[in-house]
């Protein structure tokens, strides 16, 4: 469970961002912004340290950018 408020807050940025890449990759057909923004819409509820909350989210944000398929 979420115990601290900066884990709660960092869930909701990374849940937003992955709602967003969520419905471009659903409109686009893209696989990956759809997986990614999945990823980061569930991953807040398994990650209880908050530094490795914030290098995953902001590792999986960073992919698309890189990983075009």
């Amino acid at each position: 469970m979420m115990d601290s408020t900066s884990q709660i807050v960092w869930g909701v940025i990374f849940g937003s961002i992955g709602f967003g890449f969520f419905l471009y990759g659903r409109k686009q057909r893209a696989v990956v912004p759809l997986l990614v923004g999945l990823a980061l819409m569930v991953i807040p509820y398994f990650i209880p340290n908050i530094v490795v909350l914030v290098l995953v989210g902001s590792g999986l944000v960073a992919l698309p950018y890189f990983l075009k398929i």
